[in-house]
């Protein structure tokens, strides 16, 4: 088999594409390793589909599923494009409905899914958190200092809330982002759906305007904003390398 290993602002994913739509956890499990296989936060396979140009099936490095992973749209839809299974404006199915997709050279832009608000603003250890889903769900937490990111806290957060778990720091209406996320069981170097979902915060709360800069913990930059309504989350993707096992 052939494998590509792709980077979407430092969060990391093993790709192929596949006639045969199966379960393919245990391959997570075992490709996304970083001891023994080659290392990713998560496993992205392409299998055809008949009302769009593809369908993902998305798992965890522990081989859970997702619904949706934004960086994770932004690198599959580099990977189709370039790889002729896809135009470079196109429609994918994931779990969490049709996202569309744009691809220029190696800037993706992605359409995202209507967030939906789990639970409005409410106050735990110390601190105020806003549940939203944004394709999965994440907690959200606007802080002074991203040092207070706390990795016991957010295991703790995660279990009770069975979400990821995001501390946002606002800056010159920029967002600056730390996040712990479930399937991972740790801190990664970016969420796509989490940054987004710091983004609609601040945005709730009048502290960036309809389009901003965000930074996740990998310092890359990206670009979300809202129009209409409607979510876009755009920014550079890399392909690492391409390897068969």
């Amino acid at each position: 088999m052939t494998y590509t290993k792709y980077s979407a602002s430092g969060n990391d994913f093993v790709i192929f594409h596949t006639l045969i739509k199966k379960d393919y956890s245990q391959d997570a499990i075992n490709l996304c390793n970083r001891t023994e296989g080659i290392g990713a936060d998560g496993l992205i396979v392409i299998v055809p589909n008949e009302t769009a140009d593809f369908e993902w099936l998305f798992y965890n490095s522990d081989g859970s599923d997702a619904a949706m992973c934004g960086n994770g749209t932004r690198a599959v839809a580099h990977y189709a494009y370039n790889n002729g299974l896809a135009p470079s404006n196109m429609k994918f199915l994931t779990q969490a409905g049709f996202i569309q997709s744009i691809v220029d050279g190696n800037i993706v832009e992605t359409q995202m899914t209507k967030p939906k608000i789990i639970k409005e603003e409410f106050e735990q250890e110390g601190l105020t958190w806003y549940l939203i889903d944004t394709g999965v769900p994440h907690l959200v937490t606007i802080v002074d200092d991203l040092d207070k990111y706390d990795h016991d806290l957010c295991a703790k957060m995660r279990y009770e809330h069975n979400a990821n778990v995001n501390f946002a720091k606002i800056e010159d209406e920029k967002i600056f982002v730390r996040t712990y996320e479930r399937g991972v069981e740790g801190e990664t170097l970016a969420c796509g759906t989490g940054m987004v979902a710091c983004f609609l915060r601040a945005n709730t709360l009048g502290l960036v305007d309809s389009k901003s800069f965000v930074y996740p913990k990998s310092k890359e930059e990206l670009t979300v904003s809202i129009k209409d309504g409607e979510l876009f989350f755009k920014g550079a993707v890399k392909k690492v390398f391409v390897t068969e096992i």
